[in-house]
């Protein structure tokens, strides 16, 4: 079978992150790609699910300055209590 030579460019920190847990799983980046890559032909999609953290959504972010806006103003109403340990 013919090979062909892939680039792309990945930030320094997640490339040597990749490698390392590649080499916990007894493989190299190479053999994860070709991975990624037959199953995401057969399978015709992205083979793993792709969404955003709603933590950061708009709504979220409106909500969280609204509180932080309140808290500085004196608005807000802070409780103590005890932390619940597990």
């Amino acid at each position: 079978m013919a090979q062909s030579m892939v680039n792309f460019r990945m930030d320094d920190d997640l490339k040597k992150d990749m490698e390392d847990t590649c080499r916990d799983l007894g493989m190299n980046m190479t053999t994860a790609f070709t991975i990624f890559a037959k199953k995401m032909t057969r399978e015709r999609r992205i083979p793993f699910d792709v969404s955003v953290d709603p933590f950061y959504s708009d709504e979220n972010m409106n909500y969280l300055k609204r509180v932080i806006s309140d808290i500085e103003s004196g608005k807000a109403k802070l409780q103590g209590h005890d932390l619940i340990e597990d």
